[in-house]
């Protein structure tokens, strides 16, 4: 009477370089091997469904289905077929730092894989240690400039670029370059904004005045607001020329606070108008 037998064991390791069948002594009697739909029982057998890449990890062993018979007789020994299910993945990118915000920077933030480890020896380098490196100041404008209309939005743009600073870190020249990679703006009189974006003008977007932006605010009451620019920057340094090396971590530095006159208006300015600016607010 024909005996069929499953035995799963499962190992995580090295991948097998090619498929292996080992056979019993009984088997070399002349019973049949059929070798087992391994993607379709490793899945149900593991309850694993495959990866992203189409894969079920780990090595597999399985024992075959087999008939009873033979010269020998019905035999006791199971058919072992062992294979690798999948090639290994590729290796996970680079961990982003938590603090890396407060727009979620994730390539700007990332350490660059190409980049090789430092000499034995070099310490490693954080914010603190370049406290002495400053960048200038950011500055940024408005439009309107200097006030805004309750319930309209008022554009902000940031002005913040890379800049590299030259100095002494650690007793040894060095140059630190700062690059920005968030930008916000927050007023007790409006929602704060925070972008990836410096932003840009409505000129410069191809939007009417007074469009909304992902750098605008919209103030809901009258009076005078200060406003509070902050650029987010990541830090990079090196030594003498060599390659840049990432700091972890980021750096927020707000930028001079703006005083924006807020009122209610039945009439807006415009640059024109509306023969010579038809598009224009009201037109």
């Amino acid at each position: 009477m024909a005996r069929r037998q499953r035995v799963l064991m499962r190992s995580v390791g090295a991948l097998a370089a090619a498929s292996v069948l080992v056979l019993s002594p009984w088997l070399a009697a002349g019973a049949s091997v059929q070798e087992p739909d391994f993607d379709g029982f490793v899945q149900g057998a593991l309850g694993a469904e495959p990866d992203e890449y189409g894969d079920i990890q780990d090595v597999v062993h399985l024992v075959g289905e087999y008939a009873g018979g033979g010269n020998e007789g019905p035999g006791t020994g199971p058919v072992v077929v062992s294979r690798p299910i999948s090639e290994a993945p590729p290796p996970p990118p680079p961990p982003i730092p938590e603090n890396c915000s407060p727009t979620d920077p994730r390539d700007a933030c990332r350490v660059d894989p190409t980049v090789p480890a430092p000499p034995p020896g070099e310490p490693t380098v954080t914010l603190r240690d370049i406290a002495s490196f400053r960048p200038t100041i950011p500055l940024d404008t408005m439009e309107p400039d200097g006030w805004a209309v309750v319930g309209l939005p008022a554009n902000f743009v940031s002005e913040a670029s890379v800049q590299v600073v030259s100095g002494s870190l650690l007793g040894r020249p060095a140059e630190v370059r700062f690059t920005p990679v968030g930008y916000s703006w927050s007023s007790s009189g409006a929602s704060g904004v925070a972008s990836e974006s410096p932003g840009a003008t409505w000129a410069e977007l191809g939007l009417e005045e007074f469009s909304p932006t992902p750098t605008s605010l919209v103030f809901v009451e009258r009076g005078r607001y200060d406003v509070q620019p902050t650029v987010t920057y990541v830090a990079e340094y090196r030594f003498n020329g060599s390659v840049w090396r990432a700091i972890a971590g980021t750096l927020d530095l707000p930028a001079p606070v703006r005083s924006v006159l807020v009122g209610e208006i039945d009439s807006v300015l415009v640059a024109g108008d509306c023969q010579a600016r038809p598009t224009g607010p009201g037109c």
